[in-house]
């Protein structure tokens, strides 16, 4: 079995980051011998997606078990699919973490834990408004927003 922890740092005595996709590492614990190997989130510094990224990086490691604060409606399915257990509820250390997943103090999550950001909004409804003159304004989450501005006409 190998448990990931989000972690501020590459040390099992670092503390968790809530964050998942932008954490800055991963922290992979084999819980019964406390074995680590961590390495650097590269999805952390991406300009969007970085949920899904962090997921796709993640799932082909052999883990098991994610422990982490937030989990985003993109990364959710693709943990999902690689059959990794979301658990939430932990804080502390790394090697906090990993204790209160032994001790049965976690509990999994079955569907995501976060909304989607900005970047990632539902098609539809974009942050467009009506120009000066008019126009229809396209939205910037990924379709065409109807715009909500009232504009100045001159």
């Amino acid at each position: 079995m190998k448990i990931c922890v989000t972690a501020t740092d590459k040390d099992i005595s670092a503390a968790m980051d809530s964050r998942f996709g932008r954490c800055p590492y991963f922290v992979v614990v084999d819980p019964d011998t406390m074995e680590f190997r961590a390495f650097d989130n590269e999805a952390a510094s991406a300009s969007g997606g970085a949920g899904i990224q962090a997921a796709q990086n993640i799932s082909d490691k052999g883990i098991t078990v994610l422990l982490t604060g937030k989990v985003g409606p993109n990364a959710f399915p693709i943990l999902s699919a690689a059959k990794i257990k979301v658990m939430e509820g932990a804080s502390g250390s790394v090697a906090d973490a990993i204790q209160q997943y032994k001790e049965g103090k976690l509990h999994e999550v079955s569907a995501p834990t976060a909304e989607a950001h900005a970047s990632m909004a539902a098609p539809g409804r974009g942050m467009g408004g009506r120009g000066r003159s008019g126009g229809s304004g396209r939205g910037m989450g990924g379709g065409g927003g109807a715009g909500r501005g009232g504009g100045i006409n001159r």
